[in-house]
């Protein structure tokens, strides 16, 4: 057998881990058409079928699962292979709102060293006002925030963020009493959103845990101590939707933006990973 293209294997990577041929040409700056060539071409010469297509998703095969580890341990000795020369350790630092980072963090961590494990990456979540003063210090190269209200700088939007009532599996108000709320304090726009909807619905509300961060929003809703308002991504394990049981008013989506300073093809390919693993 000859040598497999490593770019082939880096594609597959990709189309296995974001399950989408559309998003792997997007990290690849290449086409989706492109992508499906050069996985077709690694196909026939491994004679076997690897990603199982669908319209909507690209799912692993029983053959592809079984090469995700080495294909993993291939491209990974490639890229340090290729940068052993290099004396600069690239750094990417990245800020995400505290809003749309739940339990799901491991996962998006462990995308970005599989895409490039010689990279140094640092991460600080905060709120889109703190990240986005960050990032004009320099301190941060990209960040990811629900849009600010100052629409004065130009940014990206990378998706619509859509948000809901949680709390834990089994909870019920308590009669004749208002709706118990963990929020993020009265500085935060997406808590304002929530009670200015509450009111209009004339749903009775108290706020009853304040917090900073949708992991601890959502601990507060695993506890039993109240119903928190989460974007669906970050919501945790032993929290349910309760938005039909209790009629609660739906809460309209917020645009997550993107600035970023980048200019290295490196750091800009796996930031690009890190946002469309978010959508």
């Amino acid at each position: 057998m000859k040598a497999m293209d490593v770019d082939a294997v880096r594609a597959f990577l990709l189309a296995a881990d974001l399950q989408s041929f559309t998003r792997a040409a997007d990290v690849l700056g290449t086409t989706q058409s492109a992508v499906s060539l050069k996985l077709r071409k690694l196909e026939e010469q491994l004679g076997r079928r690897l990603l199982e297509r669908t319209p909507r998703h690209v799912r692993l095969s029983v053959e592809g699962l079984a090469f995700l580890g080495v294909a993993r341990e291939l491209v990974s000795s490639h890229d340090r292979a290729a940068a052993a020369f290099e004396t600069e350790q690239r750094r990417l630092a990245i800020g995400i709102n505290q809003q749309l980072v739940g339990s799901e963090l491991p996962l998006l961590l462990k995308r970005m060293r599989d895409h490039d494990p010689n990279l140094l990456v640092e991460i600080r979540i905060a709120g889109t006002n703190e990240l986005m003063q960050a990032q004009e210090r320099g301190e941060l190269d990209a960040v990811l925030v629900l849009r600010p209200e100052d629409r004065g700088k130009r940014g990206k939007i990378v998706f619509a963020e859509t948000f809901s009532w949680f709390a834990a599996a089994g909870w019920e108000p308590r009669a004749g009493q208002p709706l118990p709320l963990a929020t993020q304090g009265e500085s935060c726009r997406v808590r304002m959103e929530a009670v200015r909807t509450l009111d209009r619905a004339g749903i009775e509300w108290r706020e009853v845990f304040v917090g900073k961060g949708a992991a601890i929003l959502g601990a507060a809703a695993v506890a039993g101590l109240a119903v928190a308002l989460l974007a669906r991504r970050a919501a945790p394990p032993g929290t349910v939707d309760v938005s039909g049981q209790l009629s609660l008013p739906t809460i309209r989506s917020q645009d997550v933006m993107l600035y970023s300073n980048l200019s290295d093809r490196r750091t800009r390919d796996a930031l690009r990973v890190l946002t469309l693993a978010f959508q």
